[in-house]
């Protein structure tokens, strides 16, 4: 038997035989056998009050070889509000199978949303597929992984989960506490979640000084008689490409007034107006926006109004619209949202107190009689799903999309656009025959629904949740822009929302330069309205072919393709890059 030396510098690939994965923190990620991916990851993951992800420090690494074994342990210690939660876990890995096993002991008053193992499913030919589940009671249940995405948890109680992929049947059975799954693609991730304690009991809780329960993680695979077929989804070809708004809070409204020029770098279609009527002065702002409307005639102009509606959401609206006439301001659409309703409300949780969605949708068509309306939300996918528009009320749906609410790498940020076309499709299916619009969906997250703040990112750091993401800067918000154009493509989105003017989500650095991300929106802004030949991504690139332009970006890290990581580039009678 040999050591191999500690190295800090995680991920790195380990392989078994058959099988590989990478080692990452405290987990790993990416279990393949004979190369077919069975688990996207599995990890000891700690969340603090506000669903943030603790970043464990990893000390006490040991890593042991016997030909196709291995036998892997570290200490991950994690740190908050002055307690600490300090675990050990072990890995054996081999041919046939792998174990994960946790003994934790907590220091101080330990407050926690979850401390436990999270184990994801990857999505990719699993949806509407078979799912065995063995739950806590010894109970057996066949039934399928979700097709439409699922707004609350489609298995709960569960022991153990039999699901296949590709000639493989591969078996997860879970110790040490109560498990349940959870439908990730609603936040934009590739996976179904299996974590530990049930969203029904109360969160946050703390662990006190002690010794926590261990937990453990089996998986084991077996060859199938008949190979599982992924399912393919038939791309809608023939679509015309949505069209694209920038978004703008009142403060910024004004600037771009006496800045008009601004806009020049990506002229969008439509410009998105944001108010918070229970923040900012409703008349200033609307003020603001007719500025803007005056010193940018040629734009369409959108309203996106949140109010509280404390009292009669008659009232509340119609007063907001005298005003809007008053100031001279006059969008073509106006959606509205309850503040409440920004707010996740998860399983278990009492709803707030909000009128409901059909005296709101009354009282907008009342107030607002000549104008497209839109409801929804002004948050993301899952608070849609799990408050879904009265039918018929309004004349389009929309939601937000953000791909750093779980993980924060830079692979799984790309990863989120496998996600995408399962969330359009969802979210049509509550749409109807009515519009749809997605965003704002930038990198950053502008609001945070799963907590009382949006995480402070002073380093420029990969932070989940973060309203300030450094690759938004980068080459690599302009590849994630294109890859999230592609996969938008082929659905039936009227108008994507993917950056703001200023700030962190704009178009600009500090010193007014455009940045990268600017001439991508650009192309793809003066391609709307052409029709979609073809849309895919594959093999880190993301190919986008329209009537009279196409666009590739390099979704990776690396060369390829001729192109440099994170490039892109658009062709219109012949090659040119970007």
């Amino acid at each position: 038997m040999s050591m191999l030396a500690a190295i800090p510098d995680m991920p790195r690939e380990i392989t078994c035989g058959p099988v590989s994965f990478e080692i990452d923190g405290a987990g790993l990620r990416e279990l393949r056998v004979g190369g077919h991916e069975l688990i996207r990851g599995v990890a000891f993951l700690v969340r603090d009050r506000d669903w943030g992800t603790l970043a464990p420090e990893i000390s006490d690494i040991e890593m042991h070889r016997a030909g196709d074994r291995l036998e892997y342990a570290l200490t991950a210690r994690y740190r908050s509000a002055g307690a600490t939660l300090t675990a050990r876990l072990r890995i054996s890995a081999g041919p046939d199978g792998l174990d994960l096993r946790a003994e934790g002991r907590a220091e101080g008053q330990f407050e926690t949303n979850r401390a436990g193992f999270t184990v994801l499913h990857p999505i990719a030919g699993q949806a509407g597929a078979p799912l065995r589940v063995t739950h806590a009671d010894g109970r057996v249940e066949q039934t399928t992984f979700p097709d439409l995405i699922a707004p609350w948890q489609p298995v709960k109680e569960i022991a153990a989960l039999r699901n296949s992929v590709g000639p493989w049947d591969c078996d997860c059975t879970l110790s040490g506490d109560v498990f349940e799954m959870e439908d990730q693609r609603q936040w934009g991730d590739a996976s179904f979640k299996t974590y530990n304690r049930p969203l029904a009991l109360p969160w946050p809780y703390v662990l006190a000084p002690g010794v926590m329960e261990p937990q453990a993680v089996s998986l084991r695979w077996h060859r199938r008689v008949e190979p599982v077929t992924p399912r393919r989804d038939a791309s809608r070809m023939g679509a015309r490409l949505m069209q694209t708004a920038l978004v703008l809070t009142p403060e910024e409204a004004l600037r771009a007034a006496q800045r008009s020029s601004d806009l020049d770098a990506v002229r969008p279609q439509r410009l998105l107006c944001s108010l918070d009527a229970t923040l900012d002065d409703a008349a200033g702002a609307f003020a603001a926006f007719a500025a803007l409307q005056v010193a940018a005639p040629n734009y369409v102009f959108d309203l996106e109004l949140i109010c509280g509606f404390d009292a009669d959401p008659d009232a509340e609206l119609v007063a907001h619209s005298a005003t809007m006439r008053a100031v001279g301001f006059a969008p073509e659409s106006v959606m509205v949202c309850a503040s409440v309703d920004r707010q996740s409300t998860p399983p278990g949780s009492d709803w707030p107190d909000c009128p409901p969605l059909a005296e709101i949708h009354a009282a907008a068509r009342a107030a607002f009689p000549k104008v497209t309306l839109g409801g929804g939300m002004a948050s993301f996918f899952p608070e849609l799903n799990r408050k879904r528009p009265a039918e018929d009320a309004w004349d389009f749906v929309t939601h937000g999309l953000c791909p750093i609410v779980h993980d924060a790498r830079d692979a799984a940020v790309m990863q989120t656009l496998e996600a995408v076309g399962d969330i359009t499709r969802s979210a049509e299916a509550i749409a109807g025959a009515r519009g749809y619009r997605v965003g704002p969906c930038s990198i950053a997250m502008r609001q945070n629904p799963y907590g009382s703040r949006t995480i402070p990112n002073p380093g420029s750091e990969r932070v989940c949740m973060t309203d300030d993401d450094p690759r938004h800067r980068t080459d690599f918000g302009a590849a994630y822009a294109v890859g999230l154009a592609t996969r938008l493509a082929t659905s039936r989105a009227e108008v994507w929302t993917p950056a703001a003017l200023y700030g962190p989500r704009g178009l600009f650095d500090a010193a007014g330069r455009p940045l990268p991300i600017t001439a991508a929106l650009a192309a793809l802004a003066g391609a709307a309205g052409q029709r979609v030949i073809s849309a895919e991504i594959e093999a880190g690139l993301a190919r986008l072919e329209l009537e009279r332009v196409a666009f590739t970006a390099n979704l990776t890290p690396g060369r390829l393709a001729g192109l440099e990581a994170h490039g892109w580039m658009k062709e219109d009678r012949g090659p040119a890059a970007c």
